[in-house]
């Protein structure tokens, strides 16, 4: 899993870098390289690529997942890369209260205390980071937003569908959407462009591997926590390749955002008990 969240970082890099490329484009280029390894790896396992019923589901999770990539794509190319990474990270929350709404997944009240604290750290990154603007963050947390569709669709169907197949949906509806646009508004990449969008689409698919397997072979609550280890590859690179700076101020808000996200994460695994966390509430400052 560490290692599938340093190529999908490692992805975040390069989307930046290609700034000059419109992020429709490199979502293009992605779900070209996607569709074309999935369906031969598919076609080579003799699995139906198109479902076994829940197409619906299926569709609604590619639609979703194609608005999230193209968000986060813009989010990544116009804010620091921490703060895109971060705001990102919301989609575990707005996926429980999805999955609360769509499948009926119980949501206890105590986990509204850390949905509150992961919004309070976005407040605080607005509130004391000049290159975020309202808009900007509005298109991260919609991003979030349509991640956390796209996941609450996977759940509906990841008992009755291959990952493959799940997987395959997401360029299968991308494509036939952003492909008229793309050569209507068509960027010549140059050079080393073609490389760097080829990568892109390499990095992706490889972590998604990478992580479909961690998952396979251990347990969720063993693995999840390294996916936050993002956030430290986004700072460092950010820093290093992009030259960026964070004021305290902002990242005490990313410390809140994870804070309230992996609090929300060992609730809901058991890490925490309901007699911890009245302890832990009635000690917290301002309680």
């Amino acid at each position: 899993m560490l290692l599938a969240t340093l190529l999908f970082a490692i992805m975040n890099v390069l989307i930046k870098y290609l700034t000059h490329i419109p992020s429709y484009e490199i979502v293009f280029f992605r779900s070209v390289i996607s569709f074309v390894i999935t369906l031969g790896i598919l076609m080579r396992l003799k699995i139906f690529p198109f479902g076994r019923g829940n197409r619906f589901w299926l569709i609604v999770r590619g639609l979703a997942g194609s608005a999230a990539l193209l968000l986060f794509f813009y989010t990544l190319q116009h804010l620091p890369l921490a703060t895109a990474v971060t705001i990102q990270y919301l989609s575990p929350i707005f996926t429980i209260l999805f999955a609360s709404i769509l499948i009926k997944e119980p949501v206890h009240w105590k986990q509204w205390i850390f949905f509150l604290l992961a919004f309070a750290g976005v407040f605080v990154i607005k509130g004391f980071d000049p290159r975020v603007s309202l808009p900007l963050l509005g298109f991260g947390v919609l991003s979030a937003i349509c991640a956390a569709f796209a996941y609450t669709a996977v759940r509906s169907v990841r008992d009755n569908e291959h990952a493959l197949v799940i997987i395959f949906y997401l360029p299968l509806s991308t494509l036939p959407l952003i492909t008229p646009y793309t050569i209507m508004h068509w960027t010549a990449p140059h050079g080393l462009d073609w490389l760097l969008l080829f990568a892109v689409g390499i990095l992706t698919q490889s972590a998604q591997y990478l992580m479909t397997r961690a998952y396979q072979i251990e347990k969720v609550g063993n693995v999840s926590p390294f996916t936050y280890t993002g956030i430290i590859f986004a700072i460092i690179f950010g820093s290093l390749i992009f030259k960026e700076t964070y004021s305290l101020q902002v990242i005490l808000g990313i410390a809140l955002v994870l804070t309230g996200v992996l609090l929300n994460f060992a609730f809901v695994n058991g890490y925490i008990s309901t007699k911890k966390l009245k302890i832990f509430v009635r000690n917290f400052p301002g309680f």
